[in-house]
């Protein structure tokens, strides 16, 4: 069997169709491998439909290497995090930590927000005071945000830890003493008479920029090198801060932009792709042995054995496959291995008929006959003369049936009947949709996987076609 493999690779590995379906496929094999080593199985449930995780994301932004042909200087999502102090002073009986982090902004218009994270904060005695500082490349500088958290309860011990579970997150584009601490800053540096109200809606061009010349409202936009600083003054040596997050929302997001709920779609696409392997390769490989066993089956054994097994194949040939797939969907719920399972019982008498075409000529042949006169027995005159003898075009039909199934998964959850548990291309195409993505030109969020979805139809037809030498040695001088 090695010798023979062997020979079927190197015969498909002389045609270009050979050489570019295994490429293919070794890179589908490849990036499955890695997001099945990186991701947690339980992915679909704990971070694709969990909203906090993407919280700081931006909402249907295109991927930000579109800055390279757009032309226009879009501003690019930066997250800034720090989980240790750059700077420790002792002033009187208090501890002053300062988190230092540097932005560079080199963009012509404003972010669409920015926003503070902080988890674990951990005091001894009384809660510490933590703000958010900007300075600004003009020389200015802002203080963004003012927090205490809650003190100590009667019924809690020291050392408390607050936001351990589930961090504080702010909005400084929509918080009021954002908006009066920017208002201020604004009204004592170049536009004396400027209140808060006038800086309504304008938080984020206020953080980064500078009032306009005249009496037109609105603000220019600063490029220059910011400095975001993080400032804790505690009353204890042991007072900590966990982790403290700046984001500063951008107007292009990643590799492959996010969607409406900031999800970002490079790591849903990502997911999609053992998914996608898993789906085809499973039900093709049950539907193949189903329908090759049947096949056998029906045609060496002949009699009532093969009237059942035909009459059966030919009633599940004639029922319509997507309308008992959504009927089954809806009745007993979306289930990736309750589909799969369809696709298999509705997959295989096509596979069965040729098989058995097969076998009513392998029946008569010399060494079916000879081992019939040795007393073998049946079952092994089926898996050691007559299974060898059509292996090759099984295998053939495998490698068909696979996009196949991939395709037929995809079309269900583009109707709303796809595994929620588990995001898949298909899922992600409909949302899209659903969304209304293709009318308002979101085509990050709809060609990506529509193209996912037709590489790997095109990665398996291509190994079938390559395939074709092996199964039919005729063919072999044509490629």
């Amino acid at each position: 069997m090695n010798t023979r493999f062997r020979d079927a690779l190197k015969i498909m590995l002389s045609s270009g169709t050979g050489k570019a379906g295994i490429t293919l496929l070794a890179g589908l094999i490849a990036i499955s491998a890695y997001v099945l080593i990186t991701y947690p199985l339980d992915f679909g449930d704990t971070q694709w439909s969990a909203p906090l995780v993407w919280a700081n994301n931006p909402k249907a932004v295109p991927p930000a290497w579109t800055n390279l042909f757009g032309g226009d200087d879009r501003v690019v999502h930066t997250t800034l995090t720090t989980t240790a102090p750059d700077e420790t002073d002792q002033i009187g009986a208090a501890y002053v930590r300062r988190y230092r982090l540097p932005l560079d902004f080199r963009f012509t218009e404003p972010p669409s927000f920015v926003s503070l994270t902080l988890s674990d904060i951990a005091f001894q005695e009384r809660p510490p005071l933590v703000s958010l500082i900007v300075n600004r490349p003009d020389g200015g500088s802002v203080t963004l945000y003012r927090y205490v958290p809650p003190g100590i309860r009667p019924d809690e011990a020291a050392p408390v830890v607050r936001h351990r579970e589930a961090p504080l997150r702010i909005l400084l584009s929509a918080n009021e003493s954002t908006r009066r601490a920017l208002a201020e800053f604004h009204a004592q540096r170049y536009r004396p008479g400027l209140v808060e109200r006038d800086l309504r809606g304008l938080e984020d061009r206020a953080m980064f920029g500078v009032p306009k010349q005249g009496d037109t409202p609105g603000f220019d936009i600063l490029p220059g090198d910011y400095e975001f600083v993080i400032q804790v003054v505690a009353s204890h040596p042991e007072d900590s801060l966990g982790t403290a997050t700046v984001v500063v929302g951008g107007s292009v997001f990643g590799l492959m932009g996010t969607d409406s709920l900031g999800r970002d779609l490079a790591v849903g696409l990502l997911f999609g792709f053992p998914v996608a392997l898993f789906i085809g390769l499973l039900a093709s490989t049950l539907t193949t042995f189903t329908g090759t066993f049947l096949g056998i089956a029906s045609g060496y054994m002949g009699g009532w054995v093969d009237t059942v097994i035909q009459r059966a194949a030919d009633i599940v040939a004639n029922i319509p496959l997507l309308p008992i797939l959504i009927f089954m969907v809806f009745i007993f719920g979306s289930h990736l291995l309750l589909i799969i399972l369809l696709l298999v019982a509705f997959g295989w008498p096509g596979l069965t008929i040729l098989i058995r075409s097969m076998v009513l000529q392998l029946r008569s042949g010399q060494f079916v006959e000879a081992s019939v006169a040795l007393g073998a027995s049946r079952w092994r005159i089926m898996l050691r003369h007559i299974f060898p003898q059509v292996a090759p075009f099984v295998f053939a039909q495998m490698i068909f049936f696979t996009p196949a199934a991939i395709l037929a998964e995809a079309g269900l959850s583009f109707l709303g009947l796809g595994d929620p548990s588990i995001p898949t291309w298909g899922q992600i195409l409909e949302q899209g949709f659903r969304t209304g993505a293709v009318y308002v030109g979101y085509w990050w969020w709809v060609l990506p996987p529509g193209l996912l979805i037709i590489l790997t139809a095109v990665t398996f037809a291509l190994l079938a076609l390559a395939l074709e030498p092996v199964v039919n040695p005729r063919l072999r001088g044509r490629t």
